[in-house]
């Protein structure tokens, strides 16, 4: 009986129960997260529109995404990644890509509206993720004062407090927001495309979302009522656009005394 005590007082016992509920506690979490967010990002597309979109991804998107979009070497795998992931990418243009380079950049797109929605439709029938959000999320009916708060917060150490867009490492930038649709930023926003993070509902929910894309539509329709904007990059390009011009003021000045002197 004493050793059977011992062993069931083992030190490494209470570590083992703790690592076990620790395990079982974060699965659990994980697996209700991914059930609640796949139940909101199912959106429904008819069986022609799938098999459309299949048809148009086998012959402009395997080569470099595979058969299947399990992905390759030119490309990751797309499986899971959702409808909202293929509306915002195919709809920017930003694919297909145009060259390699640090990240894609926004052209004109290449599929009209209708090919856009057969190709999200193949690939949201691949794996639940995030749905092309609906109208009223995106129209820009929010509270602009909440979105202005959450972009400062959230989105502007990339994107500029004014949503101007600003460098980042490696030739990679965050570009500016004007003239993007509300329905592309609430797609990036969600889907985290090139360099952004995923805003996931449980980062910013979708009112808080509407509410940025009201903010920013604020912002754009304001323009700059000071005058000049110099980019928006605040007091860095504001302070160089004064030196040089009072530099050039100075020289000009000393040019026209120097010549008067002689």
């Amino acid at each position: 009986m004493k050793a059977l005590s011992q062993k069931r007082r083992h030190p490494l016992a209470a570590i083992a129960l703790l690592l076990m509920g620790l395990l079982l506690t974060g699965g659990l979490y994980a697996v209700a997260t991914t059930v609640n967010e796949a139940k909101a990002s199912t959106t429904t597309y008819s069986a022609n529109d799938t098999e459309e979109g299949g048809k148009l991804f086998a012959a402009n998107c395997a080569t470099c995404h595979g058969m299947g979009a399990s992905g390759t070497a030119d490309g990751p795998s797309l499986v899971g990644v959702g409808a909202a992931a293929v509306d915002f990418q195919v709809g920017t243009g930003r694919m297909p890509m145009q060259m390699n380079g640090p990240q894609a950049l926004k052209k004109p797109a290449q599929f009209n509206d209708e090919q856009t929605h057969q190709l999200s439709a193949y690939v949201a029938s691949l794996g639940a993720g995030p749905a092309v959000p609906e109208e009223d999320l995106v129209n820009g009916g929010g509270d602009a004062a909440a979105g202005g708060e959450l972009f400062r917060t959230n989105c502007a150490m990339c994107h500029n407090a004014a949503a101007a867009g600003g460098a980042l490492t490696r030739g990679k930038f965050a570009p500016a927001l004007a003239d993007v649709s509300g329905k592309h930023i609430y797609e990036a926003m969600a889907t985290g495309p090139q360099n952004m993070p995923v805003f996931s509902d449980s980062n910013i929910t979708p009112e808080g979302k509407k509410d940025i894309i009201t903010f920013l539509k604020q912002i754009e329709s304001t323009g700059s009522p000071g005058g000049a904007d110099l980019g928006s990059l605040g007091p860095v390009a504001e302070g160089l656009f004064v030196w040089v011009a009072g530099l050039g003021v100075i020289i000009a000045f000393t040019i026209w005394l120097t010549s008067r002197t002689s």
